[in-house]
């Protein structure tokens, strides 16, 4: 049984929290759309915004720019991305440095791939952080950031075992992290089991639910593969001949994450991460569903004159 810490009732039930997770754009197009999916989520008021860091770092000029842009252009807080893989400790450290000089104070702390990609063997770079609780450590020394950290309830693909992946999340909570995001999962109750295995090795940070609403099933399915994500018979039988049918996928894609954040919510989560693709509607429409309502941006402060 999961423990009522992780199951408040309804009259103690905090109020909703989400959160949402975007990638910097690689072509005009796609500035676009992030630009428009983040206009429509942001007067939902997120707790925060996270942005992607490309592996081996190749999106880390994208990444800064698209979370300097947040920090000058909206209210929302955003979250960088940051990883370990190809780079040293002082450049790493020169990144942090420059989230927090462009407003940034809140930084996701990953190991990250391998530089030469998923499923090859992860080499730490000479004179770089050799794990991500190091790269934890190491932010908290250079400023006042929140740190969040990834979490896996089926446990990291390259983790021999999940007590050995317990263990890995425990070194980064011992390091300074503040809440962890899991990794997407389908089957609710892995989720549950998980928290009791994070609560039984005496790791009380928040453990937030990450969600990735089903935009293209095929593209979902290969992505679980590669993060060691299951996918359940029932999810694939829902997409069942719809390859071609777009107006029903988008129904049936609907359906699917609403069933799973609403029995989430049922059973006393009350915070949520969502993998947005860089698209909005799904998304919003699941928030919707949660009881969240679209309230006004504030306008942004005048900047102090010089």
């Amino acid at each position: 049984m999961v423990s009522t810490a992780f199951r408040p009732s309804r009259e103690s039930r905090r109020p909703i929290r989400v959160s949402f997770e975007f990638f910097p754009p690689k072509t005009a197009e796609m500035e676009e759309t992030l630009w428009s999916s983040i206009e429509r989520l942001a007067p939902l008021q997120p707790s925060f915004v996270s942005v992607t860091y490309g592996a081996g770092g190749s999106t880390r000029e994208r990444t800064h720019n698209t979370v300097a842009r947040l920090v000058r252009e909206t209210s929302l807080k955003p979250a960088a991305h940051l990883t370990c893989v190809a780079a040293t400790q002082g450049e790493v450290d020169d990144v942090v440095r420059s989230y927090w000089d462009a407003g940034v104070r809140h930084i996701v702390a990953l190991r990250g791939d391998p530089a030469e990609g998923v499923g090859t063997a992860y080499q730490p770079h000479p004179g770089g952080y050799a794990r991500s609780c190091d790269l934890v450590a190491g932010i908290k020394r250079i400023g006042d950031f929140q740190v969040s950290v990834s979490a896996y309830p089926e446990r990291h693909p390259e983790a021999p075992s999940l007590d050995q992946d317990l263990d890995a999340l425990k070194a980064k909570v011992d390091c300074g992290a503040d809440r962890a995001i899991t990794q997407f999962f389908f089957d609710n109750d892995l989720f549950f089991r998980y928290l009791d295995r994070v609560q039984s090795r005496g790791i009380n940070i928040p453990i937030i639910p990450g969600i990735l609403p089903v935009q293209n099933f095929k593209q979902a399915a290969n992505f679980a593969r590669r993060t060691g994500a299951s996918v359940p018979d029932w999810l694939a039988a829902r997409f069942d001949g719809l390859e071609d049918d777009v107006a029903t996928r988008k129904l049936v894609a609907a359906a699917v994450a609403a069933e799973q954040v609403l029995d989430l919510l049922d059973r006393g989560v009350t915070d949520f991460h969502f993998y947005t693709m860089n698209r909005a509607d799904l998304v919003y429409a699941i928030c919707h569903l949660l009881g969240l309502r679209a309230v006004p941006a504030a306008p942004l402060p005048e900047k102090a004159a010089a």
